[in-house]
């Protein structure tokens, strides 16, 4: 074989085995999404099955509280999976993790509704929804590790394929809630139509198995002296960082779960179909999709955390302008412009993030730190998100109350941010 050709070959057996791992640890966290995204779009009919009172307000609440307390326990697992992936390395937390998921999964797709089995329907969705909960929280930190460790000098590109694969979440989410919503009568959903979504993410799981036990653990960790106690490491020696960490993921997740409520915020508050809110969320996962790589790729060249502040004080200038044209006009067009410009910001922050947080720790506790910082920022800000915005508008009886939710996140983010940029100079 000439030169040349070995040294065309070479390139390619790099890409591919690149995107192999990008696929490998995308998958997890894409299945991940995707069912968190079917619980919430379709969160008006679980509560009606699982959480049946005469107060619809009262059985949306009890559903939404349900969606907040699987995220009780992310800490827990953040904990658990995020110092095993420290300790033993990043795949073995990846293949533990995604086995979790597919349990809880499964689990809920043959759940029996309240009308069959009574009070132990909520109880075993409530249960599902934990072993989901302290899945997950191994596994952002751990996927995020395993990219930038086995790319540095990509890793914002990299990394910013954890938020592509949550965009191709809620594009087949979304796309699964228009199509069912448009298809079936309101009685063939609330019977079984709700089910298929959770059905086809079984089919994603498997794959990410597989291609998760069969991928290389990341040179950087295999380099490294893991610590055996990382969790007591991580607050003996970064513990501020944590705080400047979980500061970080809060825009993020905000803006996530905002868009998240859409459907339920276009059905209860702007009496607009139902399929309405998911075109509008089917539009929002597109952008996410193919936006979060071109971000992540412009974090490599100009730097993260400028990136993240453009987008937050935007943040703060026009989410309220935003839901006063939506009150005002509400209809499918002006929702699906809304939802794009807010998923086009949260898309610049989102991007750069991973790769950022990935930054602020050292590789001996960077998952542990990734993974406790996320899932205690997510729980707070993000999980209980849906359940928050439900209650502001009850309590000031107005539609904008979303908005005056995301303007005080984005206020938390802008100061963390201003202090991580200051402290540690991560550009």
């Amino acid at each position: 074989m000439s030169t040349s050709t070995t040294e065309s070959v070479a390139p390619a057996h790099a890409s591919r085995h690149m995107y192999r791992l990008v696929i490998a640890a995308s998958l997890g966290n894409a299945l991940e999404w995707f069912d968190l995204l079917v619980y919430g779009y379709f969160a008006v009919t679980i509560s009606k099955l699982f959480f049946p009172v005469a107060d619809e307000t009262v059985s949306l609440l009890l559903t939404l509280g349900t969606f907040g307390a699987s995220y009780l326990v992310r800490p827990l697992g953040a904990i658990v999976l995020g110092g095993y992936a420290d300790r033993a390395g990043r795949k073995a937390s990846l293949v533990i993790s995604i086995l979790l998921m597919l349990v809880g999964t499964f689990l809920t797709a043959i759940m029996p509704t309240y009308a069959s089995i009574g009070i132990a329907a909520p109880i075993a969705i409530l249960l599902a929804r934990l072993m989901q909960g302290f899945s997950v929280g191994g596994e952002f930190g751990s996927s995020t590790a395993f990219l930038v460790e086995h790319g540095p000098e990509r890793k914002g590109y990299l990394a910013s394929f954890q938020w592509a694969g949550q965009g191709l979440a809620a594009l087949l989410a979304s796309a699964f809630g228009v199509a069912l919503t448009g298809w079936l009568t309101p009685q063939q959903l609330q019977a079984w139509g709700w089910r298929v979504p959770y059905f086809f993410g079984l089919l994603i799981g498997p794959i990410g198995f597989y291609i998760r036990s069969h991928v290389p653990e990341t040179p950087e960790f295999l380099r490294s002296k893991p610590t055996r106690t990382p969790v007591r490491d991580l607050f003996r020696q970064n513990w501020d960082r944590v705080f400047l960490a979980i500061g970080a993921v809060i825009v993020s997740t905000s803006s996530n779960y905002l868009i998240l409520y859409m459907p339920t915020y276009a059905i209860k508050q702007l009496h607009l179909p139902q399929s309405t809110g998911f075109v509008a969320t089917l539009v929002g996962g597109a952008i996410l999709m193919v936006g979060a790589p071109i971000v992540g790729h412009c974090s490599d060249k100009i730097g993260r955390s400028s990136i993240m502040l453009a987008t937050t004080v935007l943040f703060l200038l026009t989410v309220y302008p935003i839901f006063v044209w939506l009150t005002t006009h509400a209809s499918m067009a002006v929702i699906i412009l809304a939802v794009a410009w807010i998923t086009i910001l949260k898309t610049g922050y989102s991007g750069a993030l991973p790769s950022f947080m990935a930054d602020v720790f050292p590789a001996q506790t960077r998952v542990t730190g990734m993974s406790i910082s996320y899932n205690i920022g997510v729980p707070i800000f993000g999980g209980f998100a849906p359940f928050f915005i439900t209650s502001l508008i009850a309590l000031t009886r107005s539609n904008m109350a979303p908005s005056f939710y995301m303007m005080f996140t984005a206020v938390l983010g802008l100061v963390s941010l201003l202090i991580a940029q200051a402290r540690l100079k991560i550009r």
